[in-house]
């Protein structure tokens, strides 16, 4: 809300929100004409102005400027007095017209919103008592007396879920309407109330955590659904609480705004920890029914993720969806996140992920931290609601917008990636959506038919190009599982080289789809390179340059037998080499 000048108060108030008179004619009457002289008792009625006739526009006018108001409905003083010298209008008639036309615009989105809220508002009212009477009327198989949650059927259960949706969307569309149709807004369910305290030493929450009980579960849902409001904010708002970053590469979450915003969450940030908070959006080929599948599958989802998630498991599901697809699906979970490095510490987090269907073609897929439901162990990472808005789009691409925010006490990272963490390229947004974007990629060129001749080489069949690309991806997980610093596996410096930055680490090659049984030695070291990242990546994936950093070809004699490409990215391929190696 702003302060407007003196003299343009009249015309002003009217796009703050005031609404116009219904049988005036704004697409065709000047305001600069609708003004009347101060009246007074001694004034003589004679000697009174009389009110100026209203200005009507031509018909070409009005089709000039409907037309402008299509591409820019807030011309800028330049635009206004182009447009008046074209139209024959001066500067401010063109102004007031434009007030007036985005005043009628508003007054009609208000009316037809409002209609439309009425109507979805009763209908949820109607759902909510028919899925009470069904739950009052649910009797134990036994005795033959009230149901407890326990003792109830999945189906069972599962209404008491759905209840509480429609208890939440009710408050929520409640509280929209509100604004419109004089309605007292309902109140959001209370979240459970943030711990905060000192944080205690690390503990592994994949090894040895059990599910919820059923004193749980209740709360579960009530913060799931509330997780799910929060993330479909966080990506449809913008400024201000989302503003641009100093570098203008992406956005930054105003931590003051979010507060305000969303005041109760999941409680105040515990001491130690600091907030990582990312939005990133991108268009990706594959369905939107796809995706939400390999969200909700914790396989999937970790073999897609896999650079980014080293272990996951589902302790517990408290819904599977309705209708057969994931809309409504609720499950408990542990995951661990990892940077390919073992400078860098993974972090492990409890969570609840909820996915939820918000209208044909658009879902969306939340997962918030349960750590306050474990009172005696606080972790080192804590989960805000996260997730992605995925919206279909034509030819089985969709649109997806991922939001990542976080809690860490990342004080144990190397220095040489404080500066990749901190910045939330190593854990952020942007990293979710382009490894999405790649393995999406993979998947289509798993799929193809269609094979260009710069991709036939000695591989010239379907079967053995889907055979190369699904060894590759193989790979990509053996080496991210061979370098990453995951709980499950411990790396240990190597002493008396010389090369006090080595580490080296073993684990059992039976951890490694398409491993024979046998033990794996990994060793790692990093260090700083003065130039680009993308000159690096050209520089070793060119076969040419081959010879220059690996010590084992003989004098370049590289060649690439076959190439398939694996993504829309030129970089993301697959080749087939023959290396003359000497000892």
């Amino acid at each position: 809300m702003f302060q407007p000048n003196m003299f343009e108060s009249h015309h002003h108030l009217l796009e703050m929100g005031s609404k116009p008179h219904e049988n005036e004619d704004y697409e065709s009457k000047s305001g600069t004409d609708n003004m009347e002289a101060p009246s007074g008792d001694d004034q003589d009625p004679n000697d009174r102005p009389k009110k100026k006739p209203y200005h009507r526009h031509t018909q070409h006018q009005i089709q000039e400027m409907e037309s402008f108001f299509k591409e820019c409905p807030h011309p800028d003083d330049k635009q206004r007095k182009e447009l008046g010298r074209r139209l024959g209008l001066v500067p401010l008639q063109v102004k007031f017209w434009f007030q007036n036309k985005r005043t009628q615009m508003k007054s009609q989105h208000e009316r037809n919103e409002n209609s439309q809220l009425r109507d979805e508002n009763e209908k949820l009212r109607a759902e909510n008592i028919r899925y009470k009477e069904a739950l009052g009327s649910v009797s134990c198989p036994n005795c033959g007396g009230p149901a407890s949650v326990g003792e109830m059927s999945f189906d069972e259960q599962h209404l008491r879920i759905e209840n509480a949706r429609l208890r939440e969307e009710i408050d929520r569309i409640s509280g929209i309407a509100a604004k419109y149709v004089g309605k007292s807004m309902l109140s959001y369910p209370q979240l459970l109330s943030g711990a905060s305290g000192e944080i205690f030493g690390a503990s592994d929450i994949l090894r040895s955590i059990p599910g919820p009980s059923e004193a749980d579960k209740p709360m579960i849902i009530e913060l799931a659904v509330a997780a799910m409001e929060e993330l479909i904010r966080m990506a449809q708002t913008g400024e201000p609480l989302w503003v641009p970053s100093s570098d203008g590469l992406g956005e930054v979450l105003s931590e003051d705004e979010y507060m305000k915003t969303f005041p109760r969450g999941i409680g105040p940030k515990p001491l130690g920890l600091r907030s990582e908070a990312s939005r990133e959006s991108g268009v990706v080929i594959m369905n939107h029914i796809n995706l939400v599948e390999i969200l909700m599958d914790t396989n999937q989802w970790s073999s897609v993720f896999s650079s980014i998630v080293s272990r996951a498991t589902t302790l517990e599901v408290l819904s599977t969806g309705v209708a057969g697809n994931y809309n409504g699906a609720l499950q408990v979970m542990t995951a661990e996140f990892q940077v390919p490095s073992p400078l860098v510490p993974t972090r492990e987090v409890y969570f609840v992920r909820y996915c939820k269907q918000h209208g044909d073609g658009t879902w969306a897929v939340v997962d918030v931290s349960l750590d306050n439901l474990r009172p005696a162990t606080i972790s080192k990472c804590r989960r805000r609601p996260s997730g992605c808005l995925i919206q279909e789009m034509p030819n089985g691409y969709s649109k997806v917008t991922w939001v990542e925010h976080v809690e860490v006490d990342d004080r144990a990272v190397h220095n040489i990636y404080k500066l990749l963490v901190s910045s939330g390229l190593a854990f952020g947004a942007r990293r979710w959506v382009a490894t999405l974007d790649r393995q999406c990629g993979r998947l289509a060129s798993v799929m193809a038919t269609n094979i260009s001749s710069g991709d036939v080489g000695v591989i010239s069949s379907p079967k053995g190009r889907k055979s190369m690309l699904k060894l590759a991806e193989r790979m990509v997980m053996s080496f991210c599982t061979g370098v990453g610093a995951s709980t499950a596996h411990t790396w240990t410096m190597l002493s008396g080289s010389g090369a006090d930055d080595v580490r080296v680490m073993s684990r059992k090659s039976m951890d490694d789809p398409g491993r024979p049984p046998g033990i794996v030695l990994s060793a790692a070291t990093s260090f700083w390179l003065p130039v680009p990242p993308n000159q690096v990546f050209d520089f070793l994936r060119n076969e040419n340059s081959r010879n220059e950093w690996d010590i084992l070809s003989n004098g370049g004699l590289v060649q690439e037998m076959a190439h398939i490409a694996n993504g829309r990215d030129p970089g993301n391929s697959v080749s087939l080499l023959r290396v003359n190696v000497s000892y």
